[in-house]
């Protein structure tokens, strides 16, 4: 019986991961809430102003483009653009019922459905980690994310003088894309110093000969930076940006390798926008909303999955950024294993003991990655008592070390409570990695969402009026749902 896989996101991962399950014979739902595939990393222009020449703009564009052709073009899948996966339902003896809203995300009429797949491969990808800091909410702030989606998305620049801060490699891409849309890009900051970094790349150096693509990418981002005489400076960050009602200049300093601040090195530069990030936070909703068990790393929360990508529970399956940072080429590796397994393919196959070992030679380089660009402990230093730290509620720094102090603040949960940290729209996603370490030391480990901060019964915003409509169900999804 031809197997029926879901797979959720379309970015490197979730197209690798449809591309495996084709491959292993079985039709395929392939869900994104994007207009096309691609994710952040091969963003794409709207439609009617498609680039003449992508490849300029994107990195593998080739490879890209026939995987996304032989995906969407196979009869055996079918594509749901601007569909947005609001929850999952477990059920016994498969994998969860799959609750889906397609139509564009503003729209009042979106569709209720509801997938009953065999299996289910979850692909959602990351969004950009932000620490706090005195002006961060100012307008002309921006994830790096934000920023890039910007100006690869709709050729958008977010300023006439932009400094980008923060640590990890994307910050490189992330500058050229700015540069490649018009903006003037004043200088890059990586928080962690020289030294930190070439140990965490340079240990072991003989696993660099596999990632040869990525320092061929790397050398031209490079060129790229060195051309438009772009400076690129190690240990120094964005400690405050200042302005009256938008970014006007931004603070920067000279941080020790815990990034703690060097007293007398601030330095005040000009800039309209100001674009940051210190890592990724993968979006785990759906992997909880599954029941997957989680694994804790250096770098942070992941899904836990074993040799061939599945999770704890039964028939799903996860790649790309929720099972570890490690870039699109590891995700589009991890998703094809993932979608052969879930297909049916054969575990002993001679393609999925190649692709097992690709993703262990991209793991390693998760691995060196976490290494080179640590998050240090020292950045709460950054912060004054009347920093916001919570931007949906606007809960400072000052109020939410009161709420862990007072005598009735003893748990996380009284803590989120009493201060409304992380109970906004964003439901934590973005301030919640930082408050949790700044609650960590003081009420434990800090988690401001209880017992897993990641648990949300709806991943995505739903009108109570699309709630109230029944779900449209094929017959054979009701089939598959008894």
């Amino acid at each position: 019986m031809t197997r029926r896989v879901v797979v959720v996101g379309a970015g490197p991962g979730g197209l690798g991961a449809a591309a495996g399950a084709l491959r292993a014979g079985a039709e395929v739902t392939l869900v994104d809430s994007a207009e096309n595939p691609g994710g952040q990393y091969h963003r794409m222009l709207p439609d009617a102003y498609r680039a003449a020449r992508p490849e300029r703009l994107h990195h593998g564009w080739r490879d890209f483009e026939r995987v996304r052709e032989h995906v969407l073009g196979h009869p055996r899948c079918d594509w749901w653009p601007e569909s947005a996966v609001w929850a999952l339902e477990r059920r016994d003896g498969g994998a969860p019922l799959v609750h889906v809203l397609r139509g564009e995300a503003d729209g009042a009429d979106r569709e209720r459905r509801v997938l009953a797949p065999d299996a289910l491969v979850l692909a959602p990808g990351a969004h950009d980690r932000v620490l706090p800091f005195p002006g961060w909410d100012l307008p002309g702030v921006f994830t790096a994310g934000a920023a890039q989606a910007l100006a690869k998305g709709e050729r958008l620049v977010v300023g006439d003088a932009v400094l980008i801060a923060g640590s990890g490699p994307f910050l490189l891409p992330v500058a050229a894309a700015l540069l490649e849309a018009g903006s003037t890009v004043a200088a890059v900051l990586e928080a962690n110093p020289a030294s930190t970094v070439a140990r965490g790349w340079t240990r072991r150096p003989w696993e660099l000969a596999s990632q040869i693509g990525k320092s061929v990418e790397l050398a031209e981002y490079a060129g790229l930076l060195a051309r438009r005489r772009v400076p690129y400076r190690t240990g120094r960050a964005v400690v405050e940006v200042r302005g009256d009602g938008r970014a006007e200049e931004a603070v920067t300093a000279r941080l020790r390798p815990d990034w703690s601040v060097v007293p007398g090195t601030e330095e005040a530069v000009p800039a309209d926008a100001v674009c940051v990030t210190h890592g990724f936070s993968p979006q785990l909703e759906l992997p909880v909303a599954a029941g997957c068990a989680l694994r804790r790393t250096v770098g942070g929360e992941f899904a836990e999955v074993d040799g061939d990508q599945r999770t704890t529970v039964p028939d799903v399956y996860a790649a790309g950024e929720v099972t570890g940072i490690a870039g699109a080429p590891a995700a589009r590796t991890e998703g094809l294993l993932a979608g052969w397994i879930a297909g049916g393919g054969a575990p002993d196959a001679p393609e999925a003991a190649v692709l097992r070992r690709r993703r262990d030679r991209a793991r390693a380089f998760a691995a060196r990655l976490a290494a080179a660009h640590p998050v240090g402990a020292g950045w709460p230093g950054w912060l004054r008592p009347e920093t916001v730290v919570c931007r949906c509620e606007e809960t400072t720094f000052g109020a939410l070390r009161r709420a862990a102090d007072e005598e009735a603040g003893g748990s996380a949960r009284a803590v989120k409570l009493g201060t409304r940290a992380g109970m906004g729209p964003c439901q934590a996603r973005i301030c919640g990695p930082a408050v949790a370490e700044l609650l960590s030391g003081r009420i434990g480990s800090g988690r401001i969402g209880g017992a897993n901060p990641h648990h949300r019964p709806l991943a995505q915003p739903v009108r109570l009026g699309e709630l109230a409509n029944p779900p449209v169900t094929d017959p054979d999804e009701k089939e598959s749902a008894r």
